[in-house]
């Protein structure tokens, strides 16, 4: 079997990202024909996706937010995933910088009720 893909692909470690920019219903089926070719490819030299763990983000105001499949099993669409340890959202707004917040906000509210001895000395140290 041998097939080229018509959409990008990225691989890092065991995760890959297969996207391309859907204008219509050709695109669509394009972008599902790739995920048919991957998973050929990986029946073939048995090495299957976890597709419980493959997502659809739909990125875009105007996406038609068309479903896709890989195998039998319909991808999960979502509207964020971690990425590398960075939040991408759909929308692409940034909200690593306030989950980085809130996880600093904790622990430090941690520190402030768990320490009774906060002298000048002690509290530079724990921060």
């Amino acid at each position: 079997m041998e097939c080229g893909l018509l959409g990008s692909l990225q691989k890092f470690a065991d995760d890959t990202k297969v996207f391309r920019e859907i204008n219509g219903e050709h695109d669509q089926e394009q972008l599902q024909v790739d995920l048919n070719c991957l998973t050929e490819w990986s029946d073939k030299w048995q090495m299957p996706f976890n597709t419980s763990k493959c997502r659809v983000m739909h990125l875009g105001r105007a996406n038609n937010k068309y479903d896709y499949s890989m195998g039998n099993h319909t991808l999960e669409v979502t509207t964020e995933e971690k990425d590398l340890g960075v939040m991408i959202s759909s929308n692409l707004k940034a909200r690593q910088c306030q989950q980085a917040y809130t996880k600093a906000s904790r622990e430090l509210g941690s520190i402030h009720w768990s320490i009774s001895f906060k002298t000048p000395y002690v509290l530079p140290r724990l921060y």
